[in-house]
């Protein structure tokens, strides 16, 4: 089994930790904050340790033995691009001088496909983001891919606790923008979480797209919520084109990923709104612990 480093014990990196301790492997955990730190240490699979990132001083006192592994799946907290080149590129630069003979994972995210024509994209689509963000990603990717690692580009993020979708539409303040016909991606964390401790499992390189296999327009899934709650369509709004990482329009293809063995439990967001139990109460619980 494999002694892995998992730097970031948040939304991913937590429930990771937990999935790669029941299946033998060793785990160290990182988190920022000594706050966080104290309190993973009550709950977490992993050994927690406090360290930052984008220091190298800090990561040598926090990790002096070798490990198989780096998944480096730290948040910005978002921040802006000083935020993401000091968390990812120079992060992940760190963790590489730190510990040259380990395995990177690296996760990264489907916005680094800027394609604006509803078109389906795989793994060797052209990734060219248009934001500064989006643009520190990719050359965070690369670094990781030159030390023969692994990237995985996560789609948009949900699951008990946290989705910004179901959230809006409960909460009352969701728009379809212009026609709705944005393709929006979605992956449920558990999928998530499944998916890197499979990469990790069969010893992947290269990148990998970690998506569901459901694409849907932003008005398909709000047509949806609409039916499921009894309730009625969000109001029309015009497109938001200054997102931080950018106004995209495609299709995330996970067919690579499937064609290794993988699949998700989550196909599409409306199985995880009707098969998940605690999905719907924790976005309930969210937006009464708001008021």
């Amino acid at each position: 089994m494999s002694k892995v480093l998992i730097v970031g014990l948040g939304f991913v990196g937590s429930p990771l930790a937990q999935a790669l301790h029941a299946k033998g492997h060793s785990v160290i955990g990182l988190t920022h904050s000594v706050g966080s730190a104290e309190l993973l240490k009550q709950t977490s699979s992993a050994e927690v340790r406090q360290a930052d990132v984008a220091e190298l001083g800090s990561l040598k006192q926090a990790v002096r033995e070798p490990v198989d592994w780096i998944v480096h799946c730290a948040s910005s907290g978002r921040g802006g691009p000083d935020k993401y080149r000091r968390v990812y590129r120079d992060g992940l630069a760190n963790l590489r001088e730190l510990c040259p003979q380990a395995r990177v994972l690296y996760t990264s995210s489907t916005s680094v496909y800027a394609q604006l024509a509803g078109e389906l994209v795989d793994e060797e689509a052209p990734a060219k983001p248009d934001r500064e963000t989006g643009q520190i990603l990719r050359e965070t990717e690369e670094l990781a891919l030159a030390s023969g690692g692994l990237v995985t580009r996560l789609a948009g993020i949900y699951g008990p606790g946290r989705s910004f979708i179901l959230l809006k539409y409960l909460n009352g303040t969701a728009v379809i923008e212009g026609d709705g016909g944005r393709y929006l991606n979605q992956a449920h964390v558990v999928d998530i979480v499944s998916a890197l401790s499979h990469l990790i499992e069969i010893n992947a390189k290269g990148i990998y797209n970690i998506v569901d296999s459901t694409p849907q327009t932003q008005r398909a899934i709000f047509q949806s919520l609409a039916d499921h709650f009894q309730g009625e369509l969000p109001p029309k709004a015009p497109p938001d084109y200054e997102r931080k990482r950018g106004w995209t329009h495609k299709r995330v293809s996970n067919a690579k990923l499937r064609a290794t063995g993988w699949d998700p439990r989550y196909r599409s967001f409306q199985d995880a709104i009707a098969h998940d139990a605690s999905l719907i109460p924790s976005i309930r619980d969210l937006i009464d612990h708001q008021d």
